[in-house]
Protein backbone atom coordinates (compact mmCIF):
# COMPACT_ATOMS: atom_id res chain seq x y z
CA UNK A 1 0.00 0.00 0.00
CA UNK A 2 1.38 3.42 -0.93
CA UNK A 3 1.87 6.17 1.66
CA UNK A 4 -0.98 8.17 0.11
CA UNK A 5 -3.38 5.21 0.17
CA UNK A 6 -2.48 4.44 3.79
CA UNK A 7 -3.12 8.08 4.74
CA UNK A 8 -6.56 7.93 3.11
CA UNK A 9 -7.45 4.78 5.08
CA UNK A 10 -6.35 6.41 8.33
CA UNK A 11 -8.36 9.57 7.58
CA UNK A 12 -11.40 7.50 6.67
CA UNK A 13 -11.18 5.49 9.89
CA UNK A 14 -10.72 8.64 11.97
CA UNK A 15 -13.77 10.24 10.34
CA UNK A 16 -16.04 7.39 11.40
CA UNK A 17 -18.12 7.98 14.48
CA UNK A 18 -17.04 5.55 17.21
CA UNK A 19 -20.70 4.75 17.91
CA UNK A 20 -21.59 4.20 14.24
CA UNK A 21 -23.36 0.95 13.46
CA UNK A 22 -21.53 -1.31 11.04
CA UNK A 23 -22.66 -3.76 8.40
CA UNK A 24 -22.34 -7.25 9.86
CA UNK A 25 -21.26 -8.62 6.48
CA UNK A 26 -18.62 -6.16 5.23
CA UNK A 27 -17.94 -3.84 8.19
CA UNK A 28 -18.94 -0.61 6.43
CA UNK A 29 -20.83 2.09 8.33
CA UNK A 30 -24.59 1.88 7.85
CA UNK A 31 -27.20 4.61 7.72
CA UNK A 32 -29.63 4.99 10.65
CA UNK A 33 -32.46 3.63 8.47
CA UNK A 34 -30.55 0.59 7.17
CA UNK A 35 -31.87 -2.81 6.16
CA UNK A 36 -31.49 -6.06 8.07
CA UNK A 37 -30.72 -9.64 7.10
CA UNK A 38 -31.92 -12.68 8.99
CA UNK A 39 -29.27 -15.34 9.55
CA UNK A 40 -31.21 -18.62 9.46
CA UNK A 41 -28.22 -20.54 10.83
CA UNK A 42 -27.70 -18.43 13.94
CA UNK A 43 -31.34 -17.25 14.10
CA UNK A 44 -30.36 -13.63 14.54
CA UNK A 45 -30.84 -10.31 12.79
CA UNK A 46 -27.83 -8.65 11.15
CA UNK A 47 -27.31 -5.05 10.06
CA UNK A 48 -26.70 -4.61 6.34
CA UNK A 49 -25.36 -1.68 4.33
CA UNK A 50 -27.15 -0.81 1.09
CA UNK A 51 -24.72 -2.66 -1.24
CA UNK A 52 -24.92 -5.83 0.85
CA UNK A 53 -28.71 -5.66 1.17
CA UNK A 54 -29.01 -5.32 -2.62
CA UNK A 55 -27.24 -8.66 -2.98
CA UNK A 56 -30.16 -10.35 -1.21
CA UNK A 57 -33.05 -8.56 -2.91
CA UNK A 58 -33.30 -11.03 -5.76
CA UNK A 59 -35.86 -13.77 -5.21
CA UNK A 60 -33.33 -16.57 -5.75
CA UNK A 61 -31.23 -15.26 -2.84
CA UNK A 62 -34.15 -15.83 -0.43
CA UNK A 63 -33.37 -19.56 -0.17
CA UNK A 64 -29.86 -19.14 1.24
CA UNK A 65 -28.63 -18.71 4.78
CA UNK A 66 -29.23 -14.95 4.78
CA UNK A 67 -32.70 -13.55 4.05
CA UNK A 68 -33.44 -9.87 3.48
CA UNK A 69 -35.94 -8.75 6.12
CA UNK A 70 -38.88 -6.98 4.43
CA UNK A 71 -40.37 -3.73 5.69
CA UNK A 72 -44.03 -4.61 5.24
CA UNK A 73 -46.31 -3.91 8.20
CA UNK A 74 -50.03 -4.66 8.05
CA UNK A 75 -52.52 -4.02 10.83
CA UNK A 76 -54.92 -6.97 11.10
CA UNK A 77 -58.38 -7.37 12.57
CA UNK A 78 -58.47 -9.24 15.86
CA UNK A 79 -56.87 -12.67 15.49
CA UNK A 80 -57.80 -15.34 18.02
CA UNK A 81 -54.69 -17.29 19.04
CA UNK A 82 -55.91 -19.17 22.10
CA UNK A 83 -55.73 -22.56 20.38
CA UNK A 84 -52.04 -21.94 19.67
CA UNK A 85 -51.33 -22.34 23.37
CA UNK A 86 -50.11 -18.80 24.05
CA UNK A 87 -49.76 -18.45 27.84
CA UNK A 88 -49.40 -14.65 27.71
CA UNK A 89 -50.96 -11.76 25.81
CA UNK A 90 -47.74 -10.59 24.13
CA UNK A 91 -46.30 -13.00 21.54
CA UNK A 92 -45.20 -13.42 17.95
CA UNK A 93 -45.42 -16.31 15.50
CA UNK A 94 -42.99 -17.12 12.70
CA UNK A 95 -43.71 -19.50 9.81
CA UNK A 96 -40.70 -21.50 8.66
CA UNK A 97 -39.72 -22.85 5.26
CA UNK A 98 -40.48 -26.42 6.35
CA UNK A 99 -44.08 -25.48 7.19
CA UNK A 100 -43.69 -25.42 10.98
CA UNK A 101 -44.64 -22.37 13.03
CA UNK A 102 -42.71 -21.26 16.10
CA UNK A 103 -44.32 -19.14 18.78
CA UNK A 104 -42.30 -16.75 20.94
CA UNK A 105 -43.00 -14.46 23.85
CA UNK A 106 -40.59 -11.96 25.41
CA UNK A 107 -39.32 -12.32 28.95
CA UNK A 108 -36.63 -10.72 31.13
CA UNK A 109 -34.25 -13.44 29.91
CA UNK A 110 -35.06 -13.07 26.21
CA UNK A 111 -37.60 -14.80 23.98
CA UNK A 112 -39.18 -18.08 25.06
CA UNK A 113 -39.93 -20.35 22.09
CA UNK A 114 -42.11 -23.36 21.40
CA UNK A 115 -43.58 -25.02 18.33
CA UNK A 116 -47.20 -24.18 17.61
CA UNK A 117 -49.61 -26.96 16.66
CA UNK A 118 -49.81 -27.16 12.86
CA UNK A 119 -53.56 -27.85 12.80
CA UNK A 120 -54.27 -24.96 15.15
CA UNK A 121 -52.21 -22.62 12.96
CA UNK A 122 -54.21 -23.66 9.87
CA UNK A 123 -57.41 -22.76 11.73
CA UNK A 124 -56.02 -19.33 12.59
CA UNK A 125 -55.00 -18.73 8.95
CA UNK A 126 -58.45 -19.84 7.76
CA UNK A 127 -59.98 -17.09 9.91
CA UNK A 128 -57.37 -14.53 8.82
CA UNK A 129 -56.33 -15.22 5.18
CA UNK A 130 -53.60 -12.51 5.04
CA UNK A 131 -51.52 -14.75 7.33
CA UNK A 132 -51.17 -17.24 4.47
CA UNK A 133 -48.83 -14.71 2.84
CA UNK A 134 -46.33 -14.51 5.72
CA UNK A 135 -42.83 -14.71 4.25
CA UNK A 136 -41.09 -17.66 5.95
CA UNK A 137 -38.44 -16.81 8.54
CA UNK A 138 -38.57 -13.03 8.06
CA UNK A 139 -42.18 -11.98 8.80
CA UNK A 140 -44.27 -12.63 11.89
CA UNK A 141 -47.73 -12.36 13.34
CA UNK A 142 -47.27 -10.03 16.33
CA UNK A 143 -50.04 -10.03 18.94
CA UNK A 144 -50.54 -7.92 22.05
CA UNK A 145 -53.70 -8.56 24.06
CA UNK A 146 -52.11 -7.94 27.46
CA UNK A 147 -53.83 -5.47 29.78
CA UNK A 148 -56.87 -5.14 27.47
CA UNK A 149 -54.73 -4.17 24.46
CA UNK A 150 -55.86 -5.27 20.99
CA UNK A 151 -52.93 -5.21 18.61
CA UNK A 152 -52.56 -7.70 15.76
CA UNK A 153 -49.95 -7.10 13.08
CA UNK A 154 -47.95 -8.68 10.31
CA UNK A 155 -44.47 -7.26 10.90
CA UNK A 156 -40.85 -7.89 9.86
CA UNK A 157 -39.01 -10.06 12.36
CA UNK A 158 -36.64 -7.25 13.26
CA UNK A 159 -39.62 -5.48 14.88
CA UNK A 160 -40.08 -8.57 17.06
CA UNK A 161 -36.40 -8.58 18.00
CA UNK A 162 -36.70 -4.90 18.95
CA UNK A 163 -39.65 -5.71 21.19
CA UNK A 164 -37.77 -8.54 22.92
CA UNK A 165 -34.81 -6.23 23.54
CA UNK A 166 -37.14 -3.54 24.90
CA UNK A 167 -38.69 -5.98 27.42
CA UNK A 168 -35.26 -7.17 28.56
CA UNK A 169 -34.08 -3.56 29.00
CA UNK A 170 -37.12 -2.21 30.84
CA UNK A 171 -38.18 -5.20 32.98
CA UNK A 172 -37.71 -4.77 36.73
CA UNK A 173 -38.39 -7.25 39.55
CA UNK A 174 -40.80 -10.17 39.30
CA UNK A 175 -43.75 -8.39 37.69
CA UNK A 176 -41.93 -6.07 35.29
CA UNK A 177 -42.07 -2.88 37.33
CA UNK A 178 -43.50 0.47 36.26
CA UNK A 179 -41.47 0.99 33.09
CA UNK A 180 -41.96 -2.05 30.89
CA UNK A 181 -45.69 -1.78 30.08
CA UNK A 182 -45.63 1.93 29.15
CA UNK A 183 -42.63 1.15 26.93
CA UNK A 184 -44.56 -1.68 25.24
CA UNK A 185 -47.55 0.62 24.71
CA UNK A 186 -45.27 3.20 23.04
CA UNK A 187 -43.76 0.49 20.85
CA UNK A 188 -47.17 -0.48 19.46
CA UNK A 189 -48.34 3.14 19.20
CA UNK A 190 -45.35 3.87 16.96
CA UNK A 191 -45.97 0.99 14.54
CA UNK A 192 -47.12 2.33 11.20
CA UNK A 193 -48.58 0.42 8.28
CA UNK A 194 -46.25 -0.16 5.34
CA UNK A 195 -48.08 -2.34 2.77
CA UNK A 196 -45.24 -2.27 0.23
CA UNK A 197 -41.51 -2.71 0.65
CA UNK A 198 -40.16 0.69 -0.54
CA UNK A 199 -36.81 -0.81 -1.51
CA UNK A 200 -38.51 -2.86 -4.23
CA UNK A 201 -40.38 0.06 -5.81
Amino acid sequence: MTTGALARVIRSAAARRPDAERCDLCGADVEPEHRHLYDTGQEEVLCACRPCSLLFMEEEASEGRYRLVPRRRVRLPEVGTRELGVPVGLAFFVRHSDGTVSAHYPSPAGATRWEADAGAWREVVARCPPLAGLVPEVEALLVNTARSAKHHWIVPVDDCFRMVALVRREWRGLSGGSRVWPAIERFFAELTEQPQDPARS
